[in-house]
């Protein structure tokens, strides 16, 4: 059977350091913890684990709250996360929640009896009960994409607004005076968020606001399809479709050509988040794109943080934006 000098030997360290990674990783580097697991998986060592929780006091897990794993900007900031975790000997346990605040409760009892060390929601929702956290302390948990605006914990987030306002003002510089907005759920910051900056381009533009150019929907590929048929109805079509997430964009572009539209040439339409499937359907989608991975990445180094006590306020993330130009978005007709 493999032994832990054996997993010393393979990855050129002390045993006393491969003890320390698994026992206390925090107390080793990064790229010293990647190349002790690295070489515990090669050589097939099993640690007993329970035996090195019990000695540390810590799970080395965290749990991972995900409102649904069906989207595809959430898998790509799951998968950075699982990066950052391992390469500070953290496992993840995923919750696919569904916004269920009862489930998300569950899940951070978990934390508050010591089951795993800590927690990433991924929706604008604190699950944690009201005593946890008082005394000023922080709560062991980040906050990321659709993030609370109170002080409890790190966030990690986007200036949505900025990223609206700019693909906005994008479809207005090709010509277009009449832009439909549609819409994420009605209680979502991100929904609010990108609202604010359509608003304000057009403010800036000079062009009125009209409500009845908002479209509600869900961030999901029918609530798209049925937008597309419902803005079809309008007596003055609108010449631009601007959706607030990139699911929603494919599901109308479906909707816009089953009706026998041409994209761009009859109408534009522009989403937000560049998933994969952006780049590749017909015509290829313009875009917003978001850095999801590092999104991952940066909420569990956060968390890591938190829990061996280095921050002291929590710090609100900010990440870049980029405005992606592709074929889905042309000049407005005459």
């Amino acid at each position: 059977m493999p032994n832990i000098r054996d997993v010393a030997d393979l990855a050129g360290v002390s045993v006393a350091t491969v003890s320390r990674a698994l026992q206390q990783p925090e107390r080793v580097s990064p790229k010293t913890r990647a190349k002790v697991m690295s070489a515990v998986s090669e050589v097939g060592y099993k640690p007993n684990l329970m035996a090195v929780k019990f000695r540390s006091g810590k799970t080395h897990s965290l749990v991972v709250l995900v409102p649904t794993v069906a989207n595809v900007f959430f898998a790509r900031v799951i998968s950075g996360m699982q990066e950052a975790a391992a390469e500070s000997g953290y496992s993840l346990l995923l919750g696919n929640t569904l916004g269920n605040a009862d489930i998300e409760a569950n899940y951070a009892k978990m934390v508050q009896t010591s089951q795993a060390d800590g927690l990433i929601q991924l929706r604008a929702h604190n699950p944690f009960s009201e005593d946890t956290g008082k005394n000023d302390s922080m709560l062991p948990m980040v906050n990321a994409c659709e993030v609370l605006s109170s002080n409890i914990c790190p966030t990690v987030t986007l200036d949505n607004r900025a990223a609206a306002r700019a693909m906005t003002e994008h479809l207005l510089s090709l010509g277009h005076k009449r832009i439909a907005l549609f819409k994420g759920p009605a209680d979502s910051p991100l929904t609010q968020q990108r609202l604010a900056g359509y608003r304000d381009a057009l403010q800036a533009a000079d062009i009125p606001y009209d409500q009845s150019l908002l479209f509600a929907g869900d961030f999901t590929l029918q609530a798209g399809y049925e937008a597309a048929g419902r803005m079809l109805a309008l007596d003055n079509r609108p010449t631009a479709v601007f959706c607030e997430n990139d699911e929603t964009a494919l599901g109308a572009l479906q909707g816009f050509k089953n009706a026998g539209l041409r994209v761009p040439q009859d109408i534009s339409v522009a989403g937000f988040d560049n998933i994969d499937f952006a780049a590749y359907c017909d015509p290829p989608l313009t875009t917003i794109a978001q850095p999801a991975e590092a999104f991952g990445r940066t909420a569990v180094n956060l968390l890591v943080d938190v829990l061996e006590g280095k921050l002291t306020t929590a710090p609100k993330v900010i990440m870049p934006f980029e405005l992606i130009l592709r074929g889905s978005t042309g000049k407005a007709p005459d």
